[in-house]
């Protein structure tokens, strides 16, 4: 696993990158929530009441910034968080 930091607008937000057999899995961290990949569970983030929203087709972190939302869980659309939204624009609702 690599750990990073992905900067946002001045702000730093952790990042981590796990290899997978076919595909990486993704997440950037924020103080209210999760910008994660489609190997991310929302029925996980929904039993533990995380706001997580998730992308896909991504390789990097930039294509997590412009790749549109497809899910959200409850708590990420409680801070506003919308699919169709870019990853940027949620992760930014999420600091």
């Amino acid at each position: 696993m690599e750990f990073d930091t992905v900067q946002l607008d001045g702000r730093a937000h952790a990042a981590a990158t796990l290899p997978m057999t076919h595909g990486v899995l993704l997440v950037i961290y924020a103080p209210k929530g999760v910008l994660g990949c489609g190997y991310l569970s929302l029925a996980a983030a929904e039993k533990f009441s995380d706001p997580l929203a998730i992308v896909t087709g991504v390789r990097t972190y930039d294509d997590m910034l412009r790749a549109e939302i497809k899910q959200v869980s409850t708590a990420a659309a409680a801070l506003g968080v919308k699919p169709g939204m870019t990853g940027r624009e949620a992760l930014l609702m999420m600091q």
